[in-house]
C-alpha cells in the first residue's frame, strides 16, 4: 500500500490452553494469526492484515469498487 494512512482493526485475542496466543481480526475475518506472546501477536496480526488488504487492492480494479467513510 503506497498511501500512509493508518487504519484500525479490531483483534479478537485468545488465550491458548498449551501456551500462546490466537488472534482473528474482526473486520477482516480471514485474517488470522497466532503468536507466543501478545507482543510477537501482535507484529504477526499486522503482517496477515497488510497482505489481506494487499491481496484485495491488486485484485480489485478500480472501476469495480466505491470508497466509503464512516465516522464513530
Amino acid at each position: 500500500m503506497n498511501n500512509m494512512e493508518t487504519r484500525k482493526f479490531t483483534i479478537q485475542v485468545i488465550k491458548s490452553s498449551e501456551g500462546g496466543y490466537t488472534g482473528r481480526c474482526l473486520e477482516l475475518p480471514a485474517a488470522i494469526s497466532e503468536g507466543d506472546t501478545l507482543e510477537e501477536l501482535e507484529a504477526n496480526m499486522k503482517e496477515v492484515v497488510s497482505l489481506i488488504l494487499e491481496s484485495i487492492e491488486e485484485k480489485t480494479k478500480p472501476d469495480q469498487k466505491i470508497i466509503i467513510e464512516i465516522t464513530n
